[in-house]
């Protein structure tokens, strides 16, 4: 016997068109769109003492970044560190402020990729809402999930903007969402972006902007440093899967750009406080470097997805100037991918990979 496929049911064309009849006194409601939240770690809003001493109590109190129990960290923090550091951070920010804006590099770039983002997919015939946040500072992930619940977004994807996992990163964003979410009597549906630190897109991004530095250089590194931000030992020890996925970026980058272990190395900076953190660390590694009598190097962040106060001027200045000072000669760093027709090319890719069923 010859069994008749079956043919499939007709789609209904008016299906999305049709509009639900609410009583008169039902209340407003906006639903139906879809939302994307780039989210980047944070930012002060000025220089000065106050301001960067907000930024900083936010920061350092997050149990996330700082493990240690409140009976011990806190009287340090705020007896020591909230006095002191301010100061010092904010003269650190006047090197690398975008005066012109009056904001810092990580905002300017941040809201950058945003309005390119939307740019380059469109909004879906306004079903597409695409905004930006901080984890620490503004504008802040509550803000911006209510803003765009408000505008009738009942499926939301948060996407912390960290390749590489860590529970001191990409952990906390998801945190603050779940804590907003807590306020909401209708939630979104929340959808959130994993770690992408083997993304092919991703790594060869990376690797074509390194190629493309070095053809504007006068110079040939002798090699080239991945560094990463770090975090204590003791985070790594406990699970912590960070320090795996930065130095597999590394070596997926090898790969693709065709060299060694001595041309392409990782290295860890930005350490903070009396632990270990993970090693080697980049400025003891430049150091070194340089006293062995290596004269050419160049230094790239992957882990961060914009240039900041890490990367502007604790590698391009700081890192820079201990090369030189103990025998280096030629120092370049490479930028972040930003706002770059590569970064752009791993945003959207990794969003619409995300958005898959949504939209």
């Amino acid at each position: 016997m010859t069994v008749q496929p079956t043919a499939p049911l007709a789609a209904d064309p008016n299906l999305e068109m049709r509009k639900v009849k609410l009583p008169a006194d039902h209340p407003k409601v906006k639903t139906g769109k879809i939302g994307v939240l780039l989210v980047n770690l944070g930012t002060p809003d000025a220089t000065s003492y106050w301001p960067m001493r907000r930024y900083l109590r936010q920061f350092l109190s997050d149990k996330r970044v700082i493990e240690w129990p409140k009976a011990v960290w806190y009287p340090i923090l705020y007896g020591i560190v909230l006095m002191t550091r301010p100061g010092k951070s904010g003269k650190a920010y006047e090197e690398i402020w975008n005066h012109e804006a009056d904001e810092s590099p990580l905002r300017t770039i941040t809201r950058s990729q945003s309005d390119k983002l939307l740019e380059s997919m469109g909004n879906h015939g306004g079903r597409l809402h695409i905004d930006w946040a901080m984890r620490y500072g503004q504008p802040s992930i509550p803000d911006r999930l209510k803003a765009l619940k408000d505008e009738g977004c009942d499926r939301i994807l948060v996407f912390p903007l960290y390749p590489q996992y860590s529970a001191t990163t990409t952990a906390t964003v998801n945190d603050e969402v779940c804590r907003t979410l807590l306020d909401l009597r209708w939630q979104p549906a929340i959808r959130t972006v994993p770690a992408y630190h083997d993304d092919p897109v991703y790594v060869t991004a990376l690797a074509k902007s390194v190629e493309r530095h070095l053809e504007t250089l006068d110079f040939e590194p002798d090699l080239v440093l991945t560094s990463y931000h770090g975090i204590p030992q003791s985070y790594f020890r406990r699970g912590d899967p960070y320090h795996c996925h930065c130095h597999k970026t590394t070596r997926l980058m090898r790969d693709v750009l065709g060299w060694d272990e001595n041309k392409l190395q990782t290295t860890f900076q930005s350490r903070f406080g009396p632990e270990e953190w993970l090693q080697p660390y980049t400025d003891k590694t430049v150091e070194q470097l340089a006293k062995d009598g290596v004269k050419n190097i160049a230094v790239m962040n992957p882990g961060f997805v914009s240039d900041c106060l890490e990367t502007l001027e604790e590698i391009a200045g700081e890192a820079g100037e201990i090369f030189e000072e103990n025998g280096g000669e030629h120092f370049s760093h490479i930028p972040c991918l930003n706002d770059s027709d590569l970064g752009m090319e791993v945003i959207e890719h990794i969003v619409r990979r995300e958005l898959s069923g949504w939209l």
